[in-house]
């Protein structure tokens, strides 16, 4: 801003800066404050250049924290002014002083527009920048379409341009009406090809606004990112001016990374690989220099091209590359490199089969550990609590403890809180657990909260194996001179009630342990004392012979805090010195404590609520809780009664399925859990001899009769109803689907693709999108449901459940309650073939999103085809066996005429892409297919084999016939097994 010949600003500016301390500022302030009120009320004697000066005087003071209340008419007032000097101090004080909710701002819209539209560049630059600084909704409706036709304007400058897309970016987001998506989608398309890299990185700044919100609508974008990037990369026609530290527009890769992280996939074969070309490059070619600016850059781009390697689930070696890259990141002597490679490495634990590499660089991450920078220690804490799992427990938690002593005070709660989830998920015996749980409350006592002692208490009760070995650990820990409270408490109750198991032992003795107990007395609080008297009213039960002196050193005790000013522990003392008196009736009186009801600690729970929830955080806790210990697995068990238990017991975070399973297969029923109780939601199916419905059967989920018939009619009458039908199946027709969210794509052919892929989007609103990720082994499976949340507010009462059919077993992890904005948590699925069925799962999904609840049932690719594997046989071993099969129920035949025809080759890829080899060269008819595939189930390992004589067979009905002749070998289980 040009302020020479100003002399009236300079002198107060010079004023301002001689003051001597804050009062002398204020008052100066305050004067001209007085003097520019008293000039602006006779504005008509003003002349422009005197207006100006004192609205540049009302900014300095704005700028010095200031409140200016006055004097906004007058910066408006400026705006419509002729000339350049008058209209920027307009434009940039309004900027400055008013917000997008400003009364006066109405004002000057039209003075805004006139410069937008008019043809002084200069102008419409003040006037966009205003817009993108302080537009609000009044402004995306009106000014919206003159933004748009500067920003796609080939006459305008780049300048201008750039922005017209920065303001029309801000317009969005203040209304996205705006920008209408069938109108956009092209015309952002065409902006991703300009060649000037200031228009270009405000397009794609633009373009990752538009596709965090509906990316369907732009996956034409996606090669053109993909060649701005290759453009970058290769450093083609990148100005001087866009070169950061020698690396060519560092803001752009980042930007460009970002925006095809929202797309879920890229399926195109060529566009993937280049794609990852220039990933490889990036990687590759990044490595740490002295220059701290050019680090800065460098790494910016490295790691947004690692999120983005993660989202594409790039191949294992990519992954396994990255992986080593960080490695080396987390070594160096950079502090901020160092931050960014644990926390980049804690992201990679997200990604499927990375743990075990994750694992080689454990030594460097428990170096971290003693980092000076606590920002660092924080990062190796989360993710050594992110890695751990049963192969690496014994070794994590030991670290853990060591540096437990050395830890800083203000890390010491969480790190105690995380050991005690480690040693308690993956333990290898309980033994080790409880020698953890003990070390752990001896060295950080005061971080130790009561539910880590509860838990110990909860399974040495509920294991009696585990008793004695307790007993004595508590013993050792109460002979040493100075313990913790918390110690006491622990000790004390496992020895009030498990003492008695070390009768036998020398110094074990009742009286012994007594008196070591009742030494720790003098120096403990109330509740600990309650629990004293407790343990000694358990010791005088379990002493047999009695033992008169003994007995009476504990009613001494008990007499003593009889009048105790305690009301707990006054209660207590009374009633147990009555109790003891009873003689042999004190045994069934203070009898031993019954097993806790099992349940999931309620320790992980404290740790989400404790930590900040991020989608790489709640993906590694989801992860987590499914690799649970076989040592310390627990079940959700209430009391008969429906009561609570009480007791130092936690929420349950992870459920088995259970398998709905019957004796007789043909009349399964599907049932779904709401709210607690279970509902029929199907009736038995019906058997049909069209080979189509058979093949719907095994895709869909069974509705009422009616609803069956209805469909299988609408098949039967021929081809062009077939698409209806699938799509009436898409959804469970479980009671009535009314959501007021639409779902975004056709939710029958995403679970159609599916059936033939292991990964693709199973369901997708404008709130959430859910994706699939599987793995086939034989009669097992395991799915991954990666659930993202699009927007900037969380999703809220998520809630998820499975609806399992008879033959297949399912294990799942319940979600959290509320999903981050912006945030994707992962959930594994756990499956299990039992036995040969045409019937899926079903996923039962809702959440809330400003109050309206949306409810979703959706079939998961479980499906016959899945269980499956391929296999090649010889025309000696196929013909002799297919010969030898005379009929049914071992051999089928079907005949299926008056359908579309379908070439030879699209046959066979589609017997590959539902996991059936064709044996070329088997039948001498060139005409004929003959395939192999072998059907996994737990009980049975059999050989399907089928051929298909092809004369003008239709799609659906080849795939009925197949469908219909492998489900009907599979559940005779009379095959050729090997």
């Amino acid at each position: 801003m040009a302020l020479s010949g100003m002399r009236g600003l300079s002198v107060f500016i010079s004023d301002i800066r001689n003051c001597q301390n804050k009062e002398q500022e204020r008052l100066r302030v305050d004067k001209e404050l007085g003097n520019i009120r008293t000039k602006f009320k006779n504005e008509k004697g003003l002349s422009p250049y005197e207006k100006k000066k004192y609205v540049w005087k009302m900014l300095y003071i704005y700028m010095l924290g200031y409140d200016v209340d006055f004097g906004h008419m007058e910066a408006v007032s400026l705006i419509s002014a002729p000339k350049y000097p008058e209209k920027q101090v307009g434009y940039i004080v309004t900027s400055s002083l008013l917000n997008e909710n400003h009364d006066f701002l109405r004002l000057a819209i039209n003075t805004v527009r006139n410069d937008i539209i008019g043809r002084n560049e200069t102008f419409q630059c003040l006037a966009l920048t205003l817009v993108g600084n302080i537009g609000g909704r009044e402004f995306a409706e009106s000014l919206a379409p003159d933004v748009q036709k500067l920003l796609l304007s080939s006459s305008c400058r780049p300048l201008v341009r750039k922005k017209a897309a920065l303001c029309l970016l801000r317009l969005y987001r203040k209304n996205p009406d705006v920008l209408s998506v069938d109108g956009w989608s092209d015309r952002m398309t065409q902006l991703l090809d300009e060649r000037d890299l200031g228009v270009l990185t405000s397009s794609m700044s633009l373009l990752v606004a538009l596709v965090s919100n509906n990316h369907e609508a732009y996956w034409g974008s996606v090669p053109k990112c993909v060649r701005v990037l290759e453009r970058i990369a290769r450093n083609q026609d990148i100005p001087q001016e866009y070169t950061y530290y020698g690396i060519p527009s560092p803001w752009l890769q980042v930007k460009t990374m970002r925006a095809l992280q929202y797309f879920p996939t890229i399926e195109d074969p060529n566009t993937r690989r280049s794609l990852f070309e220039v990933l490889q490059r990036i990687l590759m070619g990044t490595d740490v220099v002295k220059n701290v600016n050019k680090n800065n850059a460098s790494h910016a781009v490295l790691f947004e091209a690692l999120a983005l390697v993660m989202h594409l689930d790039a191949e294992k070696e990519m992954m396994s590359q990255c992986v080593a890259l960080l490695g080396k990141f987390i070594s160096v002597r950079e502090p901020n490199i160092r931050y960014l490679g644990l926390e980049n490495m804690a992201r990679m634990l997200m990604v499927t089969d990375m743990q075990d590499i994750i694992k080689r660089h454990q030594g460097q991450i428990i170096t971290s550990l003693k980092d000076p920078d606590i920002s660092i220690r924080r990062r190796a804490l989360d993710l050594l609590y992110g890695m751990c799992d049963v192969s690496n427990a014994k070794d994590i938690v030991e670290e853990l403890l060591q540096y437990l002593s050395t830890a800083d005070f203000a890390m010491r709660e969480e790190l105690s809180l995380k050991a005690a989830i480690l040693a308690e998920k993956f333990a290898p015996d309980l033994s080790w657990y409880v020698d953890v749980i003990l070390q752990l409350i001896d060295k950080a006592g005061d971080f130790v909260s009561d539910d880590i002692w509860f838990r110990v208490v909860q399974f040495v009760t509920n294991n009696e194996d585990l008793q004695p070995y307790a007993a004595m650990k508590a013993k050792e820990y109460l002979d040493k001179h100075a313990i913790h409270e918390t110690m006491v408490k622990v000790s004390a109750y496992i020895l009030g009630e498990f003492g008695h198991l070390l009768a036998r032992r020398p110094g074990c003795g009742p009286r012994e342990l007594f008196n070591l107990i009742h030494e720790k007395l003098p120096t403990i609080s109330s509740p600990t004392i309650s629990i004293l008297l407790s343990s000694y009213a358990k010791i005088l039960m379990h002493t047999q012979p009695p033992d008169t002196e003994l007995q009476n050193q504990i009613w001494a005790v008990f007499r003593k805090y009889e009048s105790c000013i305690d009301a707990e522990i006054q209660q207590r003392a009374t009633e147990y010195l009555a109790l003891s008196q009873k003689g042999a009736a004190l045994m069934d009186i203070l009898a031993e404590m019954p097993k806790f009801p099992e349940r999931e600690s309620s320790l992980l729970k404290k740790a989400e609520d404790a930590d900040v929830d991020s989608a790489e955080q709640s993906a590694i806790k989801l992860r987590a809780q499914q690799q649970t210990s076989n040592a310390l697995v627990v079940t959700d068990q209430r009391p008969a009664n429906g009561t609570s238990p009480v007791g130092p017991v936690g929420p349950l975070t992870l459920v088995k399925v259970p398998s709905m399973s019957s004796d007789i297969d043909s009349t399964d029923t599907s049932l779904a859990q709401s709210n607690g109780t279970l509902t029929e939601i199907g009736q038995p199916a019906v058997s049909s001899p069209d080979l189509l419905r058979d093949l719907l059967g095994s895709l869909a989920i069974e509705g009422p009769p009616s609803t069956s018939v209805q469909s299988e009619q609408s098949l039967v009458s021929g081809q062009d109803g077939s698409a209806s039908a699938i799509d009436a199946l898409a959804l469970a027709p479980v009671d009535e689907q009314t959501s007021v969210v639409q779902p975004i794509g056709n939710i029958a052919e995403r679970f159609q693709n599916l059936c033939l892929k292991d990964s693709g989007v199973l369901y997708e609103d404008p709130y959430i999108q859910i994706g699939i990720k599987a793995e086939w082994r034989a009669h097992q499976g395991r799915l991954v449901l990666f659930l993202g949340n699009k927007n900037t507010s969380p999703l809220v009462s998520v809630q998820a459940l499975i609806l399992p059919p008879a033959h297949l077993k399912m294990e799942f992890s319940l979600l959290p309650e509320t999903i981050p904005p912006r945030a994707q948590v992962q959930c594994p699925l756990e499956v299990v073939n039992l036995r040969p069925s045409r019937d899926v799962a079903v996923l039962d999904f809702s959440y809330k999103f400003a109050n309206p609840l949306v409810n979703v049932k959706l079939r998961l690719p479980t499906t016959f085809n899945k269980f499956l594997q391929p296999i090649s046989v010889s025309p000696e071993e196929f013909f002799p066996q297919w010969r030898s099969l005379s009929g049914p129920p071992l051999k089928l035949q079907e005949v299926v005429r008056g359908v579309r025809p379908m070439p030879l080759i699209e046959m066979s890829n589609l017997f590959n892409s539902y996991r059936l080899m064709v044996c070329s060269g088997l039948d001498p008819n060139p005409n004929n297919l003959v395939a192999c595939t072998t059907f996994f189930s737990e009980s049975t390992r059999a050989m399907l084999c089928l051929v298909l004589n092809c004369d003008w067979l239709g799609f659906s009905s080849i795939l009925g016939s197949v469908t219909y002749l492998l489900f009907n070998y599979a559940a005779r289980r009379k095959l050729l097994i090997f």
